[in-house]
């Protein structure tokens, strides 16, 4: 079938192109019905299509055991046909790639994400398919920018069509210089009024300073940054103790800190939700619906892995 081109002739097919290349190159209709798999009346009947197509005859036939000759217009044609072919092969080489999975993937993130789960799903993709490019762009955002990536870690639902998936339960503790409180759980009433570095009022910090104003418990906040590794420096110093999810304090290794012990609150807090966002209406590629699959899968075992401390 041919497709119409400029408005006046036939487009050379590409099928009719590569028999073109392989008689020119075996020099021969015999020898291109070898090379191509095709009887020589195939191979006949596709360059006169082709010849037919572009308006004149590709090759000189001298007959008998001489080989054929390409014509000043089939060597117009071929030049033109074999960069189309390289196109074309090119086209199928890298939809081969996309299909198994080395393509690009763009994932939104955050702190505690990007310090021990993510590093573990970057690996594997690496892994898996050594030539994926794998982009990463991390914020602190009260709603993330889902549109933007294709996939997106983040610390509660967003509005819109938005496809959401629970990948864990963060429980809170408190982390404090040791010495501060006894060993063991921590009543939520002994917070009342002491001294507390948080993160800003974003995210899932609200909803932890809602639930503390629910239960009447106004502690003191007395030094605000968005580093989790600043309000751990601030909690050594003696400034003040830290509510923070368990991903967080299991990322920096507070368990082996000899300045920094953890307790479990009492009531506990509600925990931090963990999702994987996507639009609703996108398409996944083979590489973004692998990576899915290792999200799920790296956060069943840090679970486990982080429920003791």
């Amino acid at each position: 079938m041919f497709i119409s081109y400029a408005g006046f002739m036939p487009e050379p097919e590409l099928r009719h192109l590569t028999t073109l290349a392989a008689v020119a190159d075996e020099g021969s209709f015999g020898r291109a019905a070898v090379r191509l798999g095709y009887t020589q009346s195939t191979v006949s009947q596709q360059i006169a299509a082709l010849e037919k197509a572009v308006g004149g005859g590709v090759f000189d036939r001298p007959g008998g055991p001489k080989p054929v000759r390409i014509t000043p217009l089939g060597a117009v044609v071929l030049a033109h046909g074999r960069e189309l072919l390289a196109k074309a092969e090119a086209m199928a080489a890298a939809v081969d790639r996309f299909k198994a999975g080395e393509g690009r993937i763009d994932i939104g993130t955050f702190q505690s994400v990007s310090n021990v789960i993510l590093p573990l799903v970057v690996r594997r993709l690496h892994d898996e398919h050594p030539g994926c490019d794998i982009r990463l762009f991390e914020e602190e955002t009260d709603q993330p920018h889902v549109r933007e990536v294709d996939l997106t870690f983040f610390d509660g639902r967003a509005e819109g069509a938005v496809e959401h998936l629970k990948l864990l339960d963060d429980p809170y503790l408190l982390v404090a210089r040791r010495g501060t409180f006894p060993d063991g759980p921590v009543r939520l009433a002994q917070l009342d009024g002491a001294p507390i570095v948080a993160p800003p009022p974003i995210c899932d910090q609200v909803r932890v300073e809602q639930t503390f104003a629910r239960r009447g418990v106004a502690p003191r906040i007395v030094f605000r940054t968005t580093g989790n590794e600043t309000v751990l420096s601030m909690v050594r110093a003696g400034l003040g103790s830290a509510v923070l999810p368990r991903l967080t304090v299991h990322g920096a290794e507070v368990g082996s800190d000899d300045l920094l012990c953890t307790h479990e609150l009492r009531p506990a807090l509600p925990p931090r939700e963990i999702f994987l966002l996507w639009q609703a209406d996108r398409t996944h590629s083979p590489l973004v619906a692998r990576a899915i699959q290792i999200a799920v899968d790296v956060t069943s075992k840090i679970a486990v892995n982080t429920a003791v401390l």
